[in-house]
């Protein structure tokens, strides 16, 4: 790149900067118009559910919401009564960065934090946990486990990892939640189906994320322990996430699902991060945390090259995670070339 232009600002900062694919756009176009049944009793709507059965390969129910957030939260809260306990990684985002919604849709249920590396839960700690005073009327006694897939570390849990967790959940007479905000981007990564990385694993609800990945404000709810569809159905409604017109949110789904757009979207964000790593490794003043994973990278910068690279309009998260660190997250929008102009302006600014 010619140093002397200026450079065309891109922004890492996490894949909700990202617009929507255009399939995405042009079904919710077409759809907009004529009339349909409302609250969800439509054609879109009852298609999403059997494409999402299709792609799971079992019988489950599906719940069509507008945010991560109120997927994650309407899990925990039919999965943990108000006297409860929802076991989750202290990373965790229903831990982090969900403003306290777990416990506010639940109606008082507590998160408990139980550690382990790279931002994933121990399987033994979760164990030991799971046993702590069991039939203690003092204590808050565990109702379920929540795990992020992707983490917010950009790490995944192995089909091992989730077997092992699942079965440690099924021994304790719990439920287990994953968040899949980043779903698309481990399963391409892991290699795996939707099955096994779900339900065969013992997955009892999955929050189904689209939005980071190409949607323009749709998630699902897809519970495969079906006893919990009843009182899904009120909380959605009582949440104000039962949308009048929810051809809308289904129209994008569907969209989404159409000749596997989801996974062709999360396949490029994990190149483009790839290639994000393969570039930074060479720029020596920068140091990676941890090899790729999935979409994120998170590394260390100093000061003046992550000043000058902000004054350049690159955006992308800092310090968060400790001094000097930043993280870098690519979608199914980023281009070679967003990624090639920060590569190039990080190296120009080491260099200088």
């Amino acid at each position: 790149m010619n140093s002397s232009r200026p450079v065309r600002a891109s922004s890492f900062a996490s894949d909700n900067a990202a617009g929507a694919s255009p399939q995405v756009l042009a079904a919710l176009a077409q759809c907009g118009s004529g009339a349909a049944a409302a609250y969800g009793a439509d054609d879109e709507t009852r298609r999403v559910e059997r494409r999402l059965a299709e792609i799971f390969e079992t019988e489950l129910s599906v719940f069509l919401v507008a945010t991560g957030s109120a997927a994650n939260a309407l899990c925990l809260s039919a999965m943990t009564p108000p006297w409860g306990a929802v076991l989750c990684h202290p990373d965790g985002h229903v831990n982090t960065d969900e403003c306290g919604a777990p416990e506010f849709f639940s109606g008082g249920a507590k998160l408990i934090a139980v550690g382990g590396a790279a931002s994933k839960i121990d399987a033994q700690a979760l164990r030991q946990q799971l046993q702590q005073r069991r039939g203690d009327v003092h204590f808050t006694p565990p109702a379920c486990v929540s795990i992020t897939q992707a983490t917010e570390a950009g790490t995944l849990y192995s089909l091992d990892e989730v077997h092992t967790i699942g079965a440690i959940c099924r021994e304790a007479g719990v439920r287990l939640h994953m968040d899949g905000a980043r779903f698309a981007n481990a399963l391409v990564a892991l290699d795996a189906t939707p099955a096994q990385l779900t339900w065969q694993a013992g997955v009892d609800a999955l929050s189904f994320g689209a939005t980071k990945n190409g949607v323009l404000a749709a998630e699902a709810i897809v519970l495969f322990d079906r006893s919990l569809d009843s009182e899904m159905a009120y909380r959605r409604k009582r949440a104000g996430h039962l949308l009048s017109k929810m051809r809308l949110l289904s129209v994008q789904m569907n969209a989404y699902l159409e000749n596997d757009l989801w996974l062709a979207n999360a396949r490029h964000a994990n190149a483009m991060a790839r290639r994000l790593e393969a570039g930074l490794a060479t720029i020596g003043p920068i140091r990676l945390h941890a090899p790729v994973e999935a979409n994120m990278l998170f590394c260390s910068l100093p000061a003046a090259l992550g000043d000058g690279l902000v004054e350049q309009g690159f955006g992308f998260y800092r310090e968060r995670w400790g001094p000097g660190s930043a993280r870098l997250v690519t979608s199914f929008a980023t281009t070679a070339d967003d990624v090639d102009g920060f590569v190039e302006a990080a190296r120009r600014l080491a260099a200088g």
